[in-house]
């Protein structure tokens, strides 16, 4: 065996040697001649997002049609979504409080007027929001006179410098009763009429609600940005429907007339009347456990581009955070499932009993679990109710350090979303 071995020798080492093996001794006396380190395969380099073309992000909006800024943001917000969440605050650059007694805001009848660029949000923290709240209250409704001309007026204002310093709008509509008009509300209980399956093609009150939405348009499209182009923004029509305080809750018409309300609303703008800077949010409030609740009234895929829940009693004091997290993974699950936005779209703690609510509450329904959300938006300040701290308050220092969390992004932070980067 041996001889064999020894005389096959010469054989083997070419044989390894060939396929580049470290060099190998047949003699007991030959000493290595050193080892052969092999290659190195050099890391993948990071992957890098392939921005898609402009007919593509297109095809996923419920407007085929969208000008390029609006499809940009809808892409930029997807993309931010997966490792950042946007702050929003309600009407922060219309109104606010100073101190526990005193309010500011820009009204007509609120003298003197303060600055259109005063922001609660900016005096504690430095920035503005990344996501500005609007309404459409005010601009689409029965009422005339210089009051309402100077609410559509301001709107426009403040949308558009929110837009020109590179920050993102969403408006709601609390729609006064279209059937009870000038004597109703946007709460049921102060305008007990029925009125959904009035306003619907047939009903005897469909042509003030198509009136209602050409006041929306026309706004919409007198939008116009420094840069000379359309702004942008995000409309959430018939929210919170899974109640009944509103005209259009769930207690006062069936789910299919109110998945044929918003289906109409989205067409109307959107073929016959020409807006094509709205990307279209729907959002119930908190009366879901699950995605077949969540969906119960869902108008479809192809009238949606952004799913989202109202929620402010599951972040109450004594109410444990995975709750509203729970359910926000439900909204987030299913949008990137269908390739959709996802956001809290409104929420808060009523004038911040606990001092350290942001950072120890709503930071944690945020990142509890894996979820894409674009935004959380917190509502309005008043002097009887308040959601973001003034200077002073207990909660200032928490709210900062909310804000300077890695996970949250600010208006100082936000770059180029109307841009396909």
């Amino acid at each position: 065996m041996m001889k064999v071995i020894v005389n096959g020798c010469r054989s083997l080492l070419v044989l390894i040697l060939s396929v580049g093996v470290m060099g190998v001794s047949c003699s007991k006396s030959a000493q290595p001649t050193g080892t052969v380190t092999p290659p190195v395969t050099p890391p993948d380099p990071p992957a890098q997002d392939t921005v898609p073309a402009l007919s593509t992000v297109r095809s996923w909006l419920a407007d085929k049609n969208s000008t390029e800024e609006t499809a940009a943001l809808f892409y930029n917000l997807k993309k931010i979504a997966k490792t950042h969440v946007l702050f929003g605050h309600q009407d922060d650059t219309k109104r606010g409080v100073t101190d526990a007694d005193t309010q500011w805001a820009n009204e007509q009848h609120l003298l003197p007027h303060p600055s259109a660029e005063k922001s609660d949000v900016k005096e504690v923290t430095g920035a503005y929001p990344a996501v500005y709240g609007h309404d459409f209250q005010h601009i689409a409704d029965f009422l005339t006179g210089n009051w309402f001309d100077y609410e559509k007026d301001l709107a426009r204002q403040l949308t558009i410098e929110a837009y020109n310093r590179g920050g993102v709008n969403t408006y709601s509509w609390h729609y006064d009763n279209p059937v009870a008009q000038t004597d109703g509300s946007f709460y049921w209980d102060n305008a007990k009429v029925e009125a959904v399956s009035k306003i619907l093609p047939g009903g005897s009150h469909h042509e003030v609600f198509k009136q209602s939405l050409k006041e929306v348009a026309d706004y919409a499209k007198s939008l116009t940005g420094a840069d000379g182009k359309l702004v942008p923004v995000i409309f959430r029509p018939f929210h919170e429907f899974d109640g009944g305080w509103f005209w259009w809750g769930a207690t006062h018409c069936t789910a299919a007339e109110y998945k044929q309300l918003y289906q109409f609303t989205v067409t109307y703008l959107r073929d016959n009347l020409g807006v094509h800077n709205f990307i279209y949010a729907w959002s119930p409030d908190k009366n879901f456990n699950n995605e077949t609740e969540y969906l119960a009234r869902y108008p479809g895929d192809e009238y949606v581009d952004l799913v989202g829940c109202d929620n402010y009693e599951d972040v109450k004091q004594g109410v444990n955070y995975t709750v509203a997290s729970g359910k926000l993974k439900v909204v987030s699950d299913y949008a990137i499932r269908k390739n959709k936005l996802a956001a809290l779209t409104e929420t808060g703690l009523q004038n911040l009993a606990q001092n350290d609510w942001f950072t120890q509450k709503l930071l944690k329904v945020l990142n509890n679990q894996k979820v894409e959300i674009a935004y959380a938006l917190i509502w309005a300040n008043t002097k009887s109710a308040f959601w973001t701290p003034y200077k002073g308050h207990p909660a200032e220092s928490d709210f900062i350090s909310f804000k300077n969390n890695a996970y949250l992004m600010f208006g100082d932070k936000l770059t180029d979303v109307y841009k396909l980067k």
